[in-house]
């Protein structure tokens, strides 16, 4: 199974993840090309070799108007004439441990030290973008329908996790203009990376996401900034041993819509590995590491329990089928046979996990009338699956994506589809189309 994982003990942000699945790349030049001509107004990317600690990455340079956000810092001293409705988060600066490695421009706006100055003729203006000019900027952009939906997604993210901490509608929530345009190459990037690698899975290590403080419109924040740590939400992260911030809200969000799991590092065999260099030093190498390859197809096992009975209804055997699905039974299914002396009888078979067989045995016994059962251990292969929800024009659909062994499917929840059904007076074929061509 071709499977991405990512090395997140220096944490995670939009930048780095870009740089790291770049160096994955064989095209580097033609995917250089490809993000510079989708439209970004006024970016262009440049990935410059970096070292830190002997180490040699690359640091994914955005620059605006032909300069870095770190080169435009001037531009962004002072933030106290922002009203309370500024809650775009970006990028925190601790003055003495920041971490230094996004471009993520939300509420984290850029406060670098007053006595350094640059001489740069050029001047941004503070003006503010909401989540429907986000939007805008990327249905603008050339690129792929699926590049577009999963930026925006991303964004969504972040601007519910800003919501959330600040008290304020997801439509209050406001991004630099400054930190705008490089912030959406970055997320552009790492989506059209993730399209382009194309992996069957992605895991990721716990997030290290470091400690102390930042710097930022509101005052002093405590790492992980309340957006990043609401992101965070049932991943495995900790503060690690440096001092400053590693995940970002982008760098939180890629890793929250791209992960399916945050484990260990599984064996592999590796093809290629990327190392993506943030500005900052530290004693460890400041860098997310990518490593592409391959994973051994895993089976696992169930346990198949059966028994034949001649004398039960369909209406008690429906009743048993719905106590044994109650009671964790994966799935349970019925064949018509034939029995001895010719009666007509029907084979039961109840699938389930190891942990489970105790309670299913006892509630077979209890509701069939079958005097035996038998079992057997099935290996079997599957695919990776997970649920996932997207907005529609009918609200919220809970999607299944299932994915592996070369395959990735979608397909929208059932019980969602009949309630559309149901609530706008169409077949759940008029409602599966209809979703279809929103999810």
């Amino acid at each position: 199974m071709k499977t991405l994982y990512l090395d997140c003990q220096m944490g995670c942000a939009g930048d780095m993840f870009s740089a790291a699945l770049y160096e994955l790349l064989e095209d580097r030049e033609g995917f250089i090309k490809k993000i510079n001509s989708a439209g970004i107004k006024n970016v262009c990317v440049k990935p410059e070799p970096m070292k830190k600690c002997g180490i040699l990455g690359t640091h994914m340079g955005v620059y605006v108007d032909g300069v870095t956000e770190e080169d435009a810092g001037h531009d962004h001293h002072d933030h106290e004439h922002h009203d309370h409705h500024d809650h775009g988060h970006g990028h925190h600066h601790d003055h003495d441990h920041d971490h230094d490695h996004d471009h993520d421009h939300h509420d984290h706006e850029h406060h670098h030290n007053h006595e350094h100055h640059h001489d740069h003729d050029h001047s941004h203006v503070h003006v503010h973008a909401h989540m429907k000019d986000i939007e805008d900027i990327v249905d603008a952009l050339a690129v792929p329908e699926k590049i577009k939906t999963d930026v925006k997604n991303i964004y969504k993210i972040i601007a519910e996790a800003e919501s959330h901490a600040h008290g304020v509608p997801v439509t209050d929530i406001h991004f630099h203009e400054v930190g705008t345009m490089d912030a959406i190459a970055d997320v552009t990037m790492a989506c059209m990376l993730m399209d382009e690698i194309g992996p069957d899975r992605v895991i990721a290590s716990d997030v290290h996401v470091g400690s102390g403080s930042v710097h930022c419109a509101h005052g002093i924040l405590p790492v992980p900034a309340p957006a990043t740590a609401y992101i965070l939400q049932g991943i495995p992260f900790g503060a690690g041993d440096i001092k400053g911030e590693l995940c970002t809200p982008t760098g939180a969000a890629i890793l929250k819509y791209f992960v399916s799991s945050f484990e260990k590092m599984p064996v592999m065999t590796v093809e290629r590995t990327g190392y993506g260099m943030g500005k900052k030093d530290f004693d460890k190498a400041n860098c997310l590491r990518a490593f592409l390859g391959e994973t051994k197809e895993e089976k696992d096992s169930i346990v198949e329990l059966s028994f034949n009975v001649d004398d039960m209804t369909g209406e008690k055997i429906a009743f048993a089928t719905g106590i044994l699905l109650d009671a964790g039974a994966r799935d349970v299914f019925t064949v018509p046979v034939g029995m001895k002396k010719s009666r007509p009888g029907t084979l039961i078979c109840v699938l389930c996990d190891e942990q489970a067989e105790k309670e299913i045995v006892g509630l077979i016994f209890r509701h069939t009338s079958t005097l035996g059962i038998r079992r057997s251990v099935k290996e079997r292969y599957t695919l990776e699956r997970e649920m996932t929800v997207k907005e529609t024009g009918f609200g919220d659909v809970r999607v299944k994506r299932s994915y592996g062994y070369g395959v990735k499917r979608e397909k929208p929840e059932y019980d969602d589809i009949a309630r559309i059904a149901r609530e706008n007076g169409i077949s759940v074929y008029e409602a599966e189309e209809s979703v279809n061509k929103n999810v």
